[in-house]
């Protein structure tokens, strides 16, 4: 092979071909009662399939790849449980969107495509101390300063926050606290994140050179796609006593980031992704898809993954830190407020795709795991010990938004996930479109007008973004929370409507 097309391969990153094996287990459905659904282990499936989905949302995800993908997960060594798909599953990079997957500390395994490109991608919201009838009055004017204050899009930079790479060496170990630190948010803010804003075992040595020079100049940017920051309405309260835990009423404003790890955490998942091929061959891992390839738990190849995963994770975690600030502090100039900043109460901070240390109980006893969540949020119970004292009567809350012109929601954690998901829920609407099916579906000019109509301003940094993220793209987010809320894995709590909206 000559060096061009070797390099042509690295680029591509096709390492060595590891066993992928014959898809044999077989695609069937059991219902199991009102919102889950069961694919029986069959063939080289180590445990069953459960998708969590009311029969309107099960009738579009039976006809995705999806619950293909969710069978395959079940093959990897080590899964305990079940491979688990939220309401909001849609085909992803290996792992499908939606999916959750644990692994037995001793005899299980880590996969990149169970966490994603984007790691860490989450949503962070703030409580203001703002009517949203003033936002109404003011919508236009806040949307232009989103677009001027806050820089987004794809490839989009910084230039007034470029980092040192002692400073990025710092994000990377410390994650929201570094940015606390530069000033950007306060140690209380910290406290109500979550794990504190800051996954353990970070080693900035595992982070390829091509990845620090990614994020050095994206830390404090809003990511391309679904990534937003808005303005919502607390439309309804669904919870009055946990409402009132969370600090939410009927009428007040919430401002919510969702971005992750930008170019930085892409990179990490690319260059592991090459390393887990070659791990996959090294320890005779047989696959049903090369897009699973995944290391030993334990391995050098699992903890350097684990290492430059939790670095960019606390990247992610800084980030929506920052880009919060600078959000506020657009309000805070249009409307002449400044002491807006001083008035706003850091609801939570969620992670949608991460791989991480837990306790769940399973056939009765606690055990410890290395939970996968792709376009999964974590869902607490109340009483758990890793909430803040705050939240530990109510439960931790579930940050779910919905597509730019529709409802998002906050809801609770509850008891019986921690048996039925490894405490996990839903992350949004999911998508019901591919980016190229909605492109072809409607024009940008038409998107704005027709949200303008509905009484929200949206802002993009490019037109594409609004074309193929436009409502009719995602599934309706009121019919995945049910499904959560019939499953038991989350209760709604608050019920919010989009005012303003910047997309990436």
């Amino acid at each position: 092979m000559s060096r061009k097309s070797r390099k042509k391969r690295r680029k591509k990153g096709r390492g060595p071909s590891p066993a992928v094996v014959p898809r044999d287990f077989e695609i069937r459905f059991e219902r199991l009662d009102g919102a889950r659904w069961r694919i029986p282990a069959s063939g080289s499936m180590r445990v069953d399939g459960i998708i969590h989905a009311t029969d309107r949302l099960f009738e579009v995800i039976r006809d995705d790849q999806s619950p293909r993908q969710v069978a395959s997960v079940a093959t990897l060594p080590g899964i305990v449980g079940a491979s688990i798909a939220m309401p909001d599953i849609h085909w992803g990079y290996g792992f499908p969107i939606g999916g959750v997957a644990a692994f037995d500390e001793r005899t299980g395994v880590v996969s990149p495509g169970g966490v994603g490109y984007d790691i860490n991608c989450g949503v962070r919201m703030h409580v203001l101390d703002l009517e949203a009838d003033e936002v109404a009055r003011h919508a236009a004017g806040i949307a232009d300063a989103f677009l001027e204050g806050v820089p987004a899009g794809l490839g989009s930079t910084n230039p007034g926050l470029r980092l040192a790479p002692d400073e990025l060496d710092a994000v990377l170990v410390r994650g929201a606290a570094q940015a606390a630190s530069l000033g950007m948010g306060t140690d209380e803010d910290v406290e109500r994140l979550e794990s504190r804003g800051c996954i353990p075992g970070a080693d900035p040595a595992a982070v390829s050179a091509r990845a620090r020079e990614r994020g050095i100049v994206q830390l404090g940017t809003l990511g391309s796609g679904n990534h937003f920051v808005e303005l919502d309405r607390v439309q309804s309260v669904l919870d009055p006593e946990a409402a009132e835990a969370f600090g939410l009423r009927e009428g007040l404003t919430i401002l919510s980031i969702h971005t992750g790890s930008r170019g930085l955490g892409h990179q990490v998942c690319d260059d592991f992704i090459r390393v887990m091929l070659e791990a996959s061959v090294k320890y005779g891992i047989e696959l049903p898809d090369r897009q699973l390839c995944c290391a030993p738990l334990g391995s050098p190849e699992a903890e350097r993954y684990l290492a430059a995963m939790a670095g960019a994770a606390n990247f992610a975690f800084a980030n929506r830190q920052i880009v919060a600030r600078m959000a506020l502090d657009a309000l805070a100039g249009h409307l002449g407020r400044r002491s807006i900043r001083l008035e706003s109460t850091v609801l939570y901070d969620v992670a949608h795709n991460i791989a991480k240390w837990e306790s769940h109980p399973v056939a009765g006893r606690d055990r410890r795991l290395l939970v996968h969540r792709k376009g999964a949020t974590r869902a607490l119970p109340p009483g758990h010990v890793e909430l803040p004292p705050v939240y530990r009567a109510a439960g931790q809350p579930v940050l779910i938004p919905g597509d730019m012109g529709r409802a998002s929601y906050v809801l609770a954690g509850m008891a019986a996930s921690g048996e039925q998901s490894f405490s996990s829920a839903c992350h949004g609407a999911g998508r019901l479109m591919s980016r190229s099916q909605a492109s072809r579906t409607t024009r940008a000019g038409h998107v704005v007008k027709s949200l303008r109509e509905s009484g929200i301003e949206v802002r993009a940094a490019s037109k594409s973004t609004l074309v193929e993220e436009f409502p009719g793209a995602y599934k309706d987010v009121d019919e995945v929370v049910e499904a959560v809320r019939l499953s038991g894995l989350a209760r709604p709590v608050a019920r919010l409507v989009p005012l303003v909206v910047l997309k990436g």
